[in-house]
């Protein structure tokens, strides 16, 4: 099949099958504070690292009808810090609580019955129970907007100033994401965790050098 994505359900599917393709998608779990104190934690499947040296990552937020900018794009705007948590397969529940759309203000560290912890380098809790955390300073946000009302995109870009892992994640020197099972998202309502893993060598080293 083809079809035009800006051309409204010319897929003829019940649901666009778009994010169902661009999958797994790690999930960034985002805690910030606002310009008040107050702490917002939310999870956001377009989240990625973009670059390291320096390391840099990214989360995209769209707008709401009650508010143009969710409360981590702001927040991360306003303070100019956040912290990704990794999700693994045991904190899957919780993150999906706090998805939840709630007023600004409400903690959903409280809502989901997590523990925060303090960064070092930021003010923005991390998810105690989380087994990694990247601390983050906030770089900037390429906004794109969109025809529907409300529904502009805010790609929020952080440097991220210091690492938080769990001991018990690292085997003989490298994580063992198995030992975690992070979360990720596919299309529609459905996630899938990280089970296996296999390696492949670069084929630099197999590819002859060209004679000088």
């Amino acid at each position: 099949m083809f079809y035009d994505p800006d051309v409204k359900r010319s897929h003829g599917l019940p649901h666009d099958p778009f994010k169902a393709l661009v999958a797994p998608r790690p999930i960034g779990w985002i805690s910030t504070v606002d310009k008040q104190g107050n702490v917002n934690l939310a999870p956001y499947s377009f989240f990625n690292a973009v670059c390291y040296n320096p390391c840099i990552v990214m989360f995209a937020a769209s707008g709401l009808a009650d508010d143009p900018m969710k409360h981590s794009w702001r927040n991360a705007e306003e303070t100019g810090e956040f912290v990704c948590n990794i999700v693994s397969e045991a904190l899957k529940d919780p993150m999906n609580m706090t998805s939840a759309h709630v007023a600004r203000g409400v903690d959903e560290f409280k809502l989901a019955g997590l523990t925060p912890e303090p960064s070092v380098k930021v003010k923005p809790p991390r998810v105690k129970e989380a087994p990694a955390h990247l601390e983050c300073k906030y770089l900037k946000t390429v906004v794109f907007e969109s025809e529907q009302k409300f529904q502009s995109h805010g790609v929020v870009f952080g440097h991220v100033v210091g690492i938080h892992i769990k001991d018990e994640v690292i085997v003989n020197g490298l994580v063992d994401v198995l030992k975690f099972r992070p979360v990720a998202r596919l299309g529609y309502m459905d996630y899938t965790v990280v089970d296996s893993v296999f390696s492949m060598g670069r084929p630099d080293a197999k590819i002859p050098k060209a004679a000088e």
